[in-house]
């Protein structure tokens, strides 16, 4: 059973989301505020975290960028807001995905699946070792062990991070669009898929490229999509 960690100030709003995960077979450990959401975190095995936005003594900012300095673990954003800066922010900060409030129950539960069976995937659970070992230059994407390296530096992914640039560099000198790197990655339709895949990229490049203003390995293809580079 996945151990997700709900943290919101609402407690009513924890309350629910405890009843839809647990009712879809996830144990849910809770907390409400920032402070206590990383105390939670040291001393149990967290496979997924909600994360409000707002809250007091330390809000879901600080806390993932706190978590973002040792954690790779999945990481969906909760916020009352609709304004895409919060949710840009979240994103460049490492958050996987994001839901804005009100949500709907059964779209909570298929993005908590989404997130959940792309972590294990990445191999952080109970994986199975993959034989493939990708590269284009001096990238290296190692899925044996899981890792990415670029001129012998080791480059330290985000899960979500991680199976964009596997998707690419699998298929590299192919061009993919937004929509089917969303429906390849997630593993699910792809609904406002713009900004998260867009934030996602630049972070990638910012992590695998000397000069992310102009790419050697991740490239766009305006109006179309990504790729990655055959070298």
């Amino acid at each position: 059973m996945y151990n997700v960690l709900v943290c919101d100030d609402d407690k009513e709003i924890v309350s629910a989301i405890e009843i839809y995960l647990s009712n879809n077979d996830y144990n849910v450990l809770k907390s409400y505020n920032g402070l206590e959401a990383i105390e939670v975190l040291k001393n149990n095995k967290i496979h997924l975290i909600i994360l409000d936005v707002m809250m007091p003594y330390k809000d879901g900012i600080e806390t993932l960028n706190e978590i973002r300095k040792n954690e790779s673990i999945p990481v969906i954003m909760l916020s009352a807001k609709s304004e895409d800066e919060d949710k840009i922010i979240g994103l460049n900060l490492g958050a996987d995905d994001y839901i804005t409030k009100p949500f709907n129950p059964l779209e909570l539960i298929a993005r908590v699946n989404s997130c959940i069976r792309r972590y294990t995937k990445l191999g952080a659970i109970n994986s199975k070792e993959s034989e493939n070992i990708y590269s284009t230059g001096e990238l290296i994407v190692d899925d044996i062990q899981k890792s990415v390296s670029v001129d012998g530096n080791d480059i330290k992914l985000t899960p979500t991070e991680y199976n964009i640039l596997k998707f690419l560099i699998k298929n590299k000198g192919q061009v993919f669009s937004i929509n089917q790197i969303y429906n390849n990655v997630w593993e699910d339709d792809a609904y406002g898929a713009e900004n998260i895949i867009a934030v996602h990229i630049r972070h990638i490049r910012e992590k695998i490229e000397i000069n992310p203003k102009s790419p050697k390995y991740l490239k766009v293809i305006w109006g179309i999509g990504y790729k990655i580079e055959k070298i």
